[in-house]
């Protein structure tokens, strides 16, 4: 399989969403992404793992627009992430396992600050928002304060909400993270669903199990790509009967400190 961009002289090929080519940031004398080359494609759930400190969410952020690249290149949604921050952020979807919602409000409140912030015209934010709470089953809980739903509800009204105005690309930095295992498979159920439709999930996990559910995983350590493939390629390659055991033999090459 070829891992590295895929372009021609017109630019990327259709197919392509996201391309990195030789992507580094440097804070100081630190590499925190180093030389790192990708692509991935409309669809595609892409599954981006590293241990603590391996540079899997600095590079996130460049990705999304949320941070400036020491040199390199990359392309989301057709945009240069240098040069066009602001028309990424237009694009994409981002979900946070730390930031996703604001507690505060109302179920059906957050859902109309972040349309409204992603641009979706006024005249349809009411319509969609009933659509939305119908699809998710939340009719009764729409006057709700968002911190009185269970974890996992929450998780899926954040993940309804940053892609609530059909992006390219969602980001997901962690989104499961202290989610009981049965809200874990509900909420990729809705991952396949989005993917279904043509938007891309590039999403960081530190379960090894949701791993398995990509179509590709990248492993990085120390700022570094160090495997990119399916995963039955990647177990084949490592000779490991899951996830679990690829991941931990190449984090044993670390020799970085968890951040």
């Amino acid at each position: 399989m070829n891992n590295n961009i895929q372009t021609s002289e017109q630019g990327l090929k259709p197919d392509i969403v996201i391309s990195v080519d030789n992507l580094t940031k440097r804070f100081g004398s630190f590499t925190a992404v180093d030389n790192i080359s990708f692509d991935v494609k409309k669809g595609e759930i892409f599954g981006f793992l590293g241990a603590n400190g391996a540079g899997k969410t600095t590079a996130m952020r460049m990705l999304s627009g949320l941070s400036y690249a020491t040199s390199g290149k990359g392309i989301v949604a057709g945009f240069d992430i240098n040069t066009q921050s602001e028309q990424i952020k237009k694009t994409i979807g981002y979900m946070s396992q730390k930031f996703a919602l604001y507690d505060d409000l109302k179920v059906w409140e957050n859902i109309r600050l972040f349309a409204g912030i992603y641009g979706v015209p006024d005249k349809e934010i009411t319509l969609r928002t009933d659509a939305l709470l119908k699809q998710l089953g939340f009719e009764k809980e729409r006057d709700t304060l968002v911190q009185s739903l269970p974890l996992g509800w929450k998780q899926k009204l954040a993940f309804s909400v940053a892609i609530f105005h059909e992006p390219t690309i969602v980001f997901l930095d962690e989104p499961t993270g202290g989610v009981d295992p049965a809200a874990r498979r509900n909420f990729w159920e809705m991952i396949y669903q989005a993917s279904d439709r043509g938007i891309t999930v590039f999403v960081t996990t530190h379960y090894m199990d949701e791993a398995e559910y990509c179509n590709r995983v990248s492993i990085m350590v120390d700022g570094k790509i160090e495997a990119l493939d399916s995963p039955k390629n990647l177990k084949i390659q490592f000779n490991a009967k899951n996830m679990d055991e690829v991941f931990h033999k190449l984090a044993r090459k670390s020799t970085r400190k968890a951040d």
